[in-house]
């Protein structure tokens, strides 16, 4: 997802929660388009409040590609008023730096990542958090320990299972092991991007 439009979603995060009504429409085109997978849906039908709902997406949102943000525009057809709001959010917003959407350099990939970097990462992977982790060679009952010893916090499970790949991965552990696993568990290679174009401390 563009860093604008990034942006815009966050910082209307509040007013979207509280307005939208995610299973009524939007979930559907989302799907419809490739945006959502059905697990992605039934995560979200799962939570039991239009809030908590709306929370979810916007928290799926953003690690599902460049054509995410234009499909949800699109889903907001019954809320044109939401549309225009988010509209007028973009053209007041300033050009942001766009590090995270360049493609990343072989230096990069190629080394670890930093304890700051993982905790960043964990934080926007959202629902992918166990397919990623897998796929970077967890064994299901790791995966199933690190969701039973955090299971108040998604976040705390991915950032455990992360820290736990990188100490048995050794030097093999690199930016560039992380982002084929990304990108197999559907993950945009942008949002390892703007992790990495984050500096430390």
């Amino acid at each position: 997802m563009d860093p604008s439009h990034r942006a815009v979603l966050r910082k209307l995060r509040a007013e979207l929660c509280s307005q939208l009504l995610v299973s009524e429409s939007i979930l559907p085109v989302l799907f419809q388009e490739g945006v959502l997978t059905r697990a992605h849906v039934e995560d979200i039908e799962s939570e039991p409040t239009d809030t908590r709902k709306s929370q979810k997406l916007l928290d799926i949102l953003p690690n599902r590609g460049p054509g995410a943000f234009p499909a949800f525009m699109r889903s907001l057809a019954d809320f044109s008023w939401i549309r225009d709001r988010l509209l007028q959010e973009l053209q007041a917003e300033p050009e942001p730096k766009t590090a995270g959407s360049r493609r990343l350099s072989d230096s990069v990939l190629q080394r670890v990542l930093s304890d700051q970097e993982l905790c960043r990462l964990s934080f926007r992977l959202g629902a992918e958090w166990e397919a990623v982790l897998k796929d970077l060679g967890l064994s299901a009952e790791a995966v199933f320990r690190c969701r039973s010893d955090h299971s108040l916090s998604t976040q705390a499970a991915a950032l455990s299972g992360l820290v736990l790949w990188r100490r048995s991965g050794g030097r093999s552990a690199t930016a560039r092991r992380l982002l084929q696993s990304l990108t197999a568990a559907g993950v945009h290679e942008s949002v390892l991007g703007e992790v990495l174009a984050r500096p430390d401390g």
